[in-house]
């Protein structure tokens, strides 16, 4: 499973870059975060053409030559965003013209050695070659004209982009890399709740902090090794990485590292400290976890520190602030001593089996119509949605297609019901589920 490519933006203020991102994500609100530690101009996203899914970066305005206050430090992030991409997009605008800053900027990124694609804003209903001419200034190679605030020459844009990056890997490659290699498990988690000292604890050494992988410097740590005869492949999202010959230390929650570790796993382990409140950061993390439909198990760690009054309190405020993970399993462990790390590993297994379940059609129909007979959906107005049938419609995440009539009227709360049941039934613990609808059309509806 290829990671999803990243597309940073950058470019000065007031050139349209979050119009642009806005555009790129479209709805997908979900899977913007503005986290916590990271500059309020820094946003992520997902943004996809067709059947190619990418990830996006919206920096703050650059200002590269500024060397103190908020602007140095949005300069700063735009930095890192721009080393950890895979393309950039350098957006200008077409209606002030080629600004010095942008001759700073475009010098910049030919030095950071990433390919970057130049995109003149702001040209809606202004066409010829005319009003891009003098970006070729820049040295960047021939300018798209675009307009994010109303789509123009937008799709051609990404299409460019993702032009030469590797396609998705086939389920059947898929396979055959599990067999060979082992299930690919990201331990994700913010900073000291102990990612590190787990994966060490697994592995019998203290490999992360030798182990670096070749490749760019944005790579996670990948580790191989075996656990009761079956083959795994860890994903550290800290440590160490390396800059030309030098290690560094460097920014120990890096937001697309995680995400990409997350998107390119088979199975995540959401760790938590269990000595410290669930934050902000845990939730976004689960949360996009969920929103990419990746089996989890969460581990909460440095449990032998706590009475058992602190104990009871830690699972209150864990079933209150991650109410929506209700269906992965919680582990209490500590990796620094071992404890609970199997029953862990064997949960790990479990959601796994569980998101790549097969379902046949008669027994996924047989479920519904028992869920029906159980509670029937509410009455929308004088008409009852009626369920017909249903069968699976993808893996990993689990995707149960339900066809009927008036769908569209059926209530979040009979979903969540309808989504306990195929749970209960087929025994789903530990991988999102999804429900989608396909009401059926009338063949005697008038056109309209």
């Amino acid at each position: 499973m290829n990671a999803k490519p990243v597309v940073a933006l950058v470019g000065r203020p007031n050139v349209g870059k979050s119009t642009l991102f806005n555009r790129l994500t479209r709805s997908r609100d979900a899977l913007v975060a503005d986290l916590p530690g990271l500059t309020r101009d820094r946003h992520y996203g997902e943004g996809r053409l067709g059947d190619r899914p990418y990830l996006v970066v919206d920096t703050g305005g650059f200002e590269p030559i500024v060397k103190e206050g908020i602007t140095f430090q949005m300069a700063k992030q735009t930095r890192q965003a721009i080393a950890e991409s895979d393309k950039v997009i350098f957006v200008v605008d077409g209606r002030s013209g080629l600004a010095p800053q942008d001759l700073q900027i475009a010098d910049l990124l030919r030095k950071s050695g990433r390919p970057v694609t130049l995109a003149v804003n702001k040209l809606e209903g202004l066409t010829g070659e005319g009003r891009t001419s003098e970006f070729y200034e820049l040295g960047l190679g021939d300018p798209i004209a675009i307009s994010s605030a109303h789509g123009d020459g937008v799709t051609s844009l990404i299409d460019h982009l993702l032009s030469d990056l590797p396609l998705a890997v086939s389920a059947e490659d898929e396979a055959a890399e599990i067999a060979e290699k082992g299930l690919r498990v990201a331990i994700v988690g913010r900073p000291n709740v102990g990612k590190s000292t787990l994966i060490n604890t697994l592995v019998g050494e203290e490999r992360v902090i030798a182990f670096d992988m070749p490749g760019t410097t944005r790579d996670a740590i990948s580790i191989p090794f075996e656990r009761e005869g079956r083959k795994y492949q860890l994903i550290d999202t800290a440590g160490l990485r390396r800059r030309g010959k030098v290690f560094e230390a460097v920014e120990k929650f890096s937001v697309i590292k995680t995400l990409q570790a997350i998107e390119s796993c088979h199975v995540a382990i959401l760790m938590l400290d269990a000595q410290q409140d669930v934050s902000d950061q845990d939730a976004h993390i689960a949360g996009f976890v969920a929103e990419a439909g990746r089996a989890l198990v969460v581990a909460v760690n440095k449990w032998d520190g706590l009475d058992s009054v602190a104990r009871d309190e830690v699972k209150r405020v864990m079933a209150r602030k991650l109410q929506f993970l209700h269906w992965a399993r919680f582990h209490f462990i500590s990796a620094m001593k071992g404890n609970g790390v199997d029953a862990l590993m064997r949960s790990v297994d479990t959601a796994y089996t569980a998101a790549t379940l097969k379902l046949s059609t008669p027994k996924i129909t047989r479920a519904l119509r028992e869920a029906v007979e159980h509670q029937q959906p509410p009455r929308h107005g004088r008409f009852r949605p009626k369920l017909r049938y249903a069968h699976q419609g993808g893996q990993n995440p689990p995707i149960i297609v339900v066809h009927g009539n008036a769908l569209e009227h059926i209530s979040d709360v009979y979903k969540r019901f309808l989504e306990s049941r195929f749970r209960r039934v087929f025994k789903l613990e530990g991988t999102p589920l999804r429900i989608e609808w396909k009401t059926s059309t009338n063949p005697y509806k008038p056109e309209e």
